[in-house]
């Protein structure tokens, strides 16, 4: 009677899935901010003076994010085609909340991630008054 052997169909050395990276929802979220502005500029052109360099700012904070993660940063969000398009006050509200999910990455981050999380909370609290 023969086993079988090296396949590893039977193996019980099984290890978890990686969880992913503490930063990765700063990430999907900074992808998705910039999306919801690039719309508002598509939807409202007398807007883009305004508008462009706080989208271009997320873009830089999600290059800057899938660097520290080790990640490639994909150039849009996946609804980033979609939706509808946002106002200066929903902008503005979806700015006080993602500063809210950084400020508290920055609260856990450990020391060599804080300064990047510390500075993303605060972009983003200048966005929203940016944008009163």
């Amino acid at each position: 009677m023969s086993t079988v052997a090296g396949c590893g169909l039977f193996d019980d050395d099984s290890k978890p899935a990686p969880q992913p990276d503490a930063l990765q929802p700063l990430l999907d979220e900074a992808l998705r901010l910039a999306a919801s502005y690039d719309r508002t500029i598509v939807a409202e052109p007398a807007l883009r003076d305004r508008l462009s360099p706080l989208a271009d700012d997320h873009r830089a904070h999600a290059a800057e994010l899938a660097a520290v993660i080790g990640v490639t940063a994909p150039s849009a969000a996946p609804s980033a085609a979609a939706g509808d398009t946002p106002t200066l006050a929903s902008l503005r509200k979806s700015e006080q909340a993602a500063q809210k999910t950084a400020a508290a990455a920055c609260r856990t981050a450990p020391s060599d991630r804080a300064a990047l999380t510390g500075s993303i909370a605060a972009a983003r609290a200048a966005h929203a008054e940016a944008l009163r």
